[in-house]
Order: structure tokens, then C-alpha cells, then sequence
């Protein structure tokens, strides 16, 4: 159903070090550059049959806040992807939030899931839902 999700950067050349690093461990490719008309620099990271995720310096010129409730979610392979994308995303500038990784008990059964923040306080989840 969704095409992309975007989030806003203040500094979007940290930000690709960043979501460069993060998604890596997903086996996400590097983002396309693109320029939007108006001149600023959007990120599209790729991801084959699904949603794409995209970093972009806000159109508006007013700086980049975080949405507070939001979270944007990333799939993880296994337990230990989920432990992998916390910790290169703390080790790339992200802080790590919530609980530590590791198992939750949800009505899907035990799942396993990381939340960290990006460098612009945007709220991540790596989650690995075994089936």
C-alpha cells in the first residue's frame, strides 16, 4: 500500500553516513541522489516490491522536526540482525532508546526489536518477526 516514508534532515550529508551505514546492514543499496526542484537534497534508499525510504532536507527551509508518536520500522532477518542495526546505528551517530534489544512478548508471539534514534531524532525500529 505505501510507496515511501520520509523523514526530514538538518544535515543531510550525516544523515547519508548514517542511513548508509543503518541500512547497509539490511542489505539496502546506496540512496539515489536527487535534487528536487527547489533545490534541495533528497536520499532515496531502493527496496525491491516495497516501500522506499527516503531522507530530504525540508522543502520549506524550516529545519527538520521529529513526529512525535511516529516510528518508521525496518525488517530484520533474525535476532541478530535486529542486534546489528542497533548497534551500527549508535556506533554512526544514533542513540539507542526504550528498552534494550532483544525478545517482547506481543500477540504474534515473541518478537525481537530495537529502537534507536537517528543524528535528527527521527524514532527507528529494527524487528525481526519469526514465521
Amino acid at each position: 500500500m505505501l510507496f515511501h516514508t520520509m523523514v526530514g534532515s538538518n544535515d543531510i550529508e550525516r544523515s547519508r553516513r548514517f542511513y548508509d551505514a543503518v541500512l547497509g546492514v539490511l542489505g539496502v543499496p546506496e540512496p539515489m541522489i536527487n535534487i528536487a526542484g527547489s533545490g534541495h537534497t533528497r536520499l532515496f534508499y531502493p527496496n525491491q516490491g516495497g516501500t522506499n525510504f527516503i531522507v530530504t532536507q525540508p522543502i520549506n527551509d524550516e529545519p527538520a522536526t521529529v513526529a512525535n508518536g511516529a516510528t518508521v520500522a525496518f525488517s530484520c532477518n533474525s535476532p541478530e540482525q535486529v542486534q546489528q542495526f542497533h548497534d551500527v546505528a549508535v556506533a554512526n551517530g544514533g542513540t539507542s532508546i526504550e528498552d534494550a534489544p532483544g525478545p517482547r512478548a506481543s500477540a504474534m508471539g515473541t518478537i525481537h526489536l530495537t529502537y534507536v534514534r537517528d543524528p535528527d531524532g527521527n524514532k527507528l525500529c529494527g524487528i525481526h518477526i519469526p514465521g
